[in-house]
């Protein structure tokens, strides 16, 4: 069995934790005898790399093939118009990549197009996949059916793209529902959650780590990009109100300089370190550094930070939306606050305080969570899928 896995989101040599949950269930489906797979990983045509052109100029440095723990890696380029071409870019994907798929094809077969991500990818996906006679099947993942559904015209690309799809997956069964309210086929949508990779994130000895990381006494930590949407700015209020804790915050991002000076501006600049982009692989560590882990985001679909702290022994305080109550679903993993907002997040530690697990308890919460399920499952419909 071979598989194209097809998405604008896995890692590359420039954004090496990018989708990186992606080419973890990957590589553990690799694992299974007799699989293959071959990763095409479209990457938006820009010219220049200079550095004044920002976030346009990583893409002209991304290599046009790589290899990552032994999966080949395609990253062919397709026209992207910023801001105004999204209802355009399923099809400027196809134009671009439907030469290369076919040489793929013709080269070395595959038998099914795996993509992840319903939009601009999955859709592409489904057109590609009937120009070329291959199954296809989608990977929901998060705003891909929690935000981008808001708009008409993708909204009507995605319900076409969900009919076309041999069958559908999402992370969690809140997008699984969702999926459905939207004109999916139950028949065909199956909730595949993520996994944690228990032989990489696991207990480290905090008092070592914390002098790494030149923190003492009681420690919050966020994880993920800094934009509006994961919260950084609301964890940083509630610590005038926690004035005995730090805040680590691992991630990069545009609003690095307004977090800085909102942190500033509260007069907790002094308990706050953010840590720039972290390595997935050097997480551990910070996970382990910490008391709690603090995910305040507006949306997600399935959180992989919540199980790597939880794996570390770490648990979790979270925004209740979408995926999150699937994963913090035991005291042992820790708690959920319904309001999003500095005051619960506050609250919500004070509580945790009173009641907190033991390491020992939120590791054995994290370990049913490995990837042997998952995988399994997908093993078996993937057999079925190719045997049509």
């Amino acid at each position: 069995m071979k598989i194209l896995t097809f998405t604008t989101l896995y890692p590359n040599n420039i954004k090496t934790g990018h989708g990186i949950f992606i080419e973890q269930r990957l590589r553990h489906f690799l694992k299974i005898a007799d699989t293959e797979a071959v990763v095409v990983a479209p990457v938006p045509w820009f010219p220049f790399s200079s550095k004044k052109f920002g976030e346009y100029a990583a893409f002209a440095k991304v290599a046009r093939n790589e290899e990552r723990h032994g999966i080949r890696i395609l990253h062919p380029r397709y026209p992207l118009i910023p801001k105004v071409g999204m209802v355009l870019t399923p099809f400027f994907m196809v134009l671009a990549l439907y030469p290369v798929l076919k040489k793929l094809l013709k080269d070395e077969r595959f038998d099914v197009i795996d993509a992840h991500y319903f939009y601009p990818d999955g859709v592409a996906a489904a057109m590609l996949g009937k120009l070329l006679g291959k199954p296809v099947t989608i990977t929901a993942r998060g705003s891909d059916i929690t935000f981008i559904p808001q708009l008409l015209l993708p909204r009507k690309m995605i319900q076409w793209a969900a009919g076309q799809a041999a069958a559908v997956f999402t992370v969690c069964q809140a997008l699984q529902d969702e999926l459905i309210s939207l004109g999916a086929d139950p028949d065909k949508v199956t909730s595949l959650r993520n996994g944690v990779d228990l032989a990489l994130f696991h207990p480290q000895d905090r008092e070592p780590v914390r002098r790494q990381l030149n923190v003492a006494g009681p420690t919050l930590l966020s994880v993920g990009n800094l934009i509006e949407l994961k919260g950084h700015y609301l964890i940083i209020e509630a610590l005038q109100a926690l004035p005995e804790y730090n805040l680590l915050i691992a991630g990069s991002g545009p609003d690095l300089a307004e977090l800085t000076k909102r942190a500033e501006d509260l007069q907790v600049a002094d308990r706050v370190a953010f840590l720039g982009r972290v390595a997935h692989d050097e997480l551990v560590n910070i996970y382990s550094a910490a008391d709690i882990l603090i995910l305040a985001s507006s949306r997600e679909g399935w959180a992989n930070v919540l199980l790597e702290a939880m794996a570390c022994g770490t648990p979790a305080i979270a925004t209740k939306v979408w995926g999150t109550a699937e994963v913090v679903g035991a005291p042992a993993a820790g708690l959920l606050i319904e309001e999003r907002s500095a005051q619960a997040i506050a609250k919500a530690v004070r509580e945790m305080e009173k009641s907190k697990p033991t390491r020992e308890e939120t590791r054995a919460y994290a370990e049913q969570f490995s990837w042997d399920d998952t995988i399994s499952c997908l093993h078996e419909l993937f057999k079925v899928i190719t045997a049509n």
